[in-house]
């Protein structure tokens, strides 16, 4: 297969180091499982009756603190004899976290006071047992939480932290929990200070995500905080391909013990330049995080899950969705919503059960034999040269090989190409004899019926740039051809300008 070489490779745009931070499986062995059946019967009810104790008695705790509270009083920090409560419920928190087998939790490095970092920054965000973390700060700090997804009880634990809800069906949410963390983060100490996971979402520590802007914002000084799980099976790691929260959950309280450390990393106060750019503070940050963890960064976000679960609904592999979509955005100007689009049109091209397109699809989808045009732009798709395009290749191959040379002037050549007796319109032979010549395809029908929308048996103009815009990929199709049919030496360019 001949490649192109007029298009350089990108290496910012490479394929990422961690293919897919979202994934986890937990593989067990016999052992494992007699001592899961063993522990279920013997071990794991006492855990849970103790928990449960603990439960309740934080929450008796927790409501009495809260009761009688006036509005002005809940828009401010707790103080008095309600702050007091705070030091009974951290302990009541760890015997929680005792109870469910944290037997072993180490805490390296000094926590500063809110006065110094307002916002603590906790990363890789993993699991739901990465809460712990709140219970081993001198004073409990307070969260980001979405106030529907907690039960009764533990909303009213959480109530007591006095967290910044988020609500993600409120169009006007994210501004709002911004201008709260700002209020808070430059109170002077007066609130306790905030604990934001700013990755998003959980992933399977592999590798740091990249980093939500909103605990930037305030510039103010953060205190980036790492954690792991230095146990020799991960029970806990809870993310978008995997166990699920019940299975992580009894899994872990089947170990004969969990051990969990964390270390909280010297303030990082932003500078100048990163004042004016919150994004160049949380990628500083971002990158000190991950050489601690002694892992790499990933352009891989949210957003990538978004795409992984609609990548679900049409039937592909959940990696499919994984295009490190904050490098896309920032290289291509592509969004969210044009690679929701183009996983469409790539799930009516791809194999549903790998997720990749052949050169056999690729010239199915565009109804046209192979040839060597075919096989130039199918490589130039192709960047690692696999034989197969996946969708990360195929969304950079539409926006640095087809979509650039899909300009008006282009169309308007290739009509002109198939109308040669300008009339105005292509017919059903004049599409057929172009084609035949130019790819030796023997059968237009269904190309001819897809352009012609009108049913008139005539392609006017207003339908040819209508379907070539939708179909950019034919565009680089034509002009690999007509670039080699007027190439100097080439016996076929007298053919060309006669046409």
């Amino acid at each position: 297969m001949k490649r192109n070489v007029g298009i350089p490779r990108q290496t910012s745009l490479a394929t990422p180091v961690v293919p897919n931070p979202f994934v986890h499986q937990i593989d067990l062995t016999n052992v494992d499982k007699i001592r899961i059946a063993l522990m279920s019967i013997f071990v794991v009810p006492l855990r849970l009756i103790f928990c449960a104790i603990f439960l309740l008695s934080g929450f008796v705790l927790a409501t009495i603190a809260l009761a009688f509270r006036t509005p002005e009083e809940k828009q401010k920090p707790l103080c008095g004899w309600r702050k007091l409560i705070h030091g009974p419920l951290a302990f009541l928190g760890r015997a929680v976290c005792f109870s469910v087998g944290f037997h072993r939790i180490k805490v390296k490095g000094h926590c500063a006071l809110a006065s110094e970092a307002p916002i603590a920054v906790c990363a890789p965000h993993s699991t739901f047992f990465d809460a712990m973390v709140l219970f081993y700060f001198p004073f409990l700090p307070t969260s980001l939480a979405r106030a529907e997804r907690f039960p009764p009880l533990m909303k009213t634990l959480m109530a007591f932290t006095q967290p910044v809800y988020v609500n993600r069906e409120d169009p006007n949410s994210r501004q709002n929990t911004i201008k709260e963390i700002n209020r808070r983060a430059k109170s002077g100490g007066q609130w306790p200070q905030i604990i934001i996971f700013p990755e998003g979402t959980c992933t399977n520590r592999k590798a740091v995500i990249n980093f939500k802007s909103g605990a930037f914002y305030p510039c103010m000084p953060v205190q980036p905080v790492c954690i792991r799980y230095p146990n020799k099976m991960d029970t806990y790691t809870w993310t978008w391909e995997g166990p699920g929260a019940f299975t992580c959950f009894w899994l872990t309280l089947c170990n004969f013990h969990n051990a969990m450390e964390i270390e909280f990393l010297p303030v990082i106060s932003p500078n100048e330049e990163e004042k004016d750019n919150v994004k160049l503070f949380a990628e500083r940050v971002r990158r000190t995080m991950a050489e601690c963890l002694g892992v790499p960064t990933t352009d891989h976000s949210f957003d990538d899950c978004r795409l992984m679960k609609q990548a679900g609904k049409l039937k592909l592999p959940l990696s499919t969705g994984l295009v490190e979509f904050s490098k896309l955005h920032n290289k291509l100007g592509v969004k969210l919503q044009d690679l929701q689009s183009m996983l469409e049109r790539y799930s009516s091209i791809a194999q549903s059960n790998t997720g990749v397109i052949t050169l056999d699809q690729f010239a199915k989808y565009l109804h046209l034999p192979k040839s060597e045009a075919l096989e130039q732009v199918f490589a130039l798709y192709d960047r690692n040269s696999s034989g197969v395009i996946d969708f990360r290749e195929y969304v950079i191959g539409l926006s640095l090989v087809s979509s650039p040379v899909n300009t008006e002037e282009t169309i308007k050549l290739a009509f002109q190409l198939f109308d040669k007796e300008d009339k105005g319109y292509i017919s059903r032979d004049d599409l057929t004899m172009i084609l035949h010549n130019a790819f030796g395809m023997e059968d237009v029908d269904r190309l001819f019926e897809q352009v012609d929308t009108k049913n008139d048996e005539k392609i006017t103009y207003d339908e040819f740039k209508a379907f070539a815009e939708l179909n950019p990929e034919y565009a680089k199709l034509f002009t690999t051809y007509r670039e080699a049919k007027v190439a100097p030496g080439n016996g076929h360019a007298a053919h060309v300008k006669s046409e």
